[in-house]
């Protein structure tokens, strides 16, 4: 299966490197590049490819906006946007993530990672640069939610919380599966039945709903 992706960056060098690195795969096509935001939302919409990824500083609208149009709460057939920027900014990433990306990447993350994510994206998981993942969920979550008391009480079961906070911590399926010795339909399942539980769309906001719960602070 070929991956089609569009590419919006307001720099043509930028969307140069990453379509090089991207298309030195051969099982993924760039088919579709925009300089703003209002034409990567036009491209995207049109084109419908398996992966948006989307700078967040362009003209016309900015890629966050993009990102909310494209898969935030409410489209009914959301597009999978990996946002893709310069900036290690607390603000951006919760902004990217509550309006529906499934990754956010800094633009020095090389291309292993960027190609990991557009992948991560594909299967239905989510990819943001280890680098952050962490400092800037914890952070975000703690900041814009203050809690009193007990984590939030969802009817997780202990499994089901064990795998949340894996996914939390940043690993992929395969390495959840490995920590809490399971297979990996096994750990879909769980997936499954945490995001039916929470409401949550990917495992991005269930990652978020983990620290902003408090479910990080209890010891397992």
């Amino acid at each position: 299966m070929t991956i089609r992706v569009v590419l919006a960056d307001d720099q043509e060098m930028v969307r140069t490197g990453f379509r090089y690195m991207l298309e030195a795969e051969g099982d993924i096509e760039v088919v579709g590049e925009a300089g703003d935001g209002l034409e990567a939302l036009r491209l995207a919409r049109e084109l419908r490819p398996d992966v948006a990824l989307l700078d967040i500083r362009m003209p016309g609208i900015d890629g966050l906006e993009a990102t909310r149009r494209l898969a935030g709460p409410g489209v009914a057939d959301p597009v999978k946007v990996v946002v893709v920027t310069t900036f290690d900014l607390d603000e951006y990433v919760y902004s990217a993530l509550e309006g529906g990306a499934v990754g956010f990447l800094l633009k020095d993350a090389g291309p292993a990672l960027l190609i990991e994510a557009v992948r991560a994206a594909v299967r239905g998981d989510a990819l943001v640069s280890p680098k952050i993942t962490v400092r800037l969920l914890s952070r975000f979550t703690r900041q814009g939610t203050a809690r009193r008391g007990a984590p939030e009480d969802r009817g997780l079961t202990e499994r089901e919380k064990e795998t949340v906070r894996a996914v939390a911590e940043g690993l992929t399926n395969i390495e959840v599966a490995e920590r809490l010795f399971v297979s990996l339909s096994t750990v879909k399942t769980h997936l499954a039945s945490v995001q039916a539980k929470l409401g949550a769309r990917n495992r991005v906001e269930i990652a978020a709903w983990a620290y902003r719960s408090g479910l990080m602070d209890e010891q397992p």
